[in-house]
């Protein structure tokens, strides 16, 4: 069964697997630098959401900060001879993901406290 995580980067959902490598918005870290990723979801043997997660990471390594690809903007209004001209490239960040762990189960409160009392 393949193990596969959805994280959240730069107001982005990515579904990622160890290995892969993607291009996500600017992160701030050097090159080389290894980084934890907000993890929304993980696969492994079951599917964990939320509170189940229990601490699950998914961590990756910075390959290199790049632009994306020129966009174009052009503004016109017809008639008054207004025309304008402008580009835009974005600032990228390639990550491959090293791992993906499932963190330990987290015990409920009321469970340690009934473990407590019967000790």
């Amino acid at each position: 069964m393949d193990t596969y995580a959805i994280v959240k980067t730069g107001g982005k959902q990515y579904r990622v697997e160890p290995g892969q490598r993607l291009l996500v918005e600017r992160l701030p870290d050097p090159e080389g630098a290894e980084i934890q990723l907000e993890t929304l979801m993980l696969r492994d043997s079951a599917v964990k959401l939320g509170d189940d997660l229990g601490g699950a990471t998914v961590t990756a390594k910075i390959l290199g900060h790049e632009r994306g690809e020129r966009l174009r903007v052009f503004k016109f209004k017809p008639k008054r001879g207004y025309k304008r001209r402008t580009g835009h490239r974005q600032d990228l960040t390639r990550i491959e993901v090293t791992a993906i762990g499932a963190g330990k189960a987290k015990r409920s409160r009321a469970k340690k406290e009934d473990a407590a009392d019967g000790a």
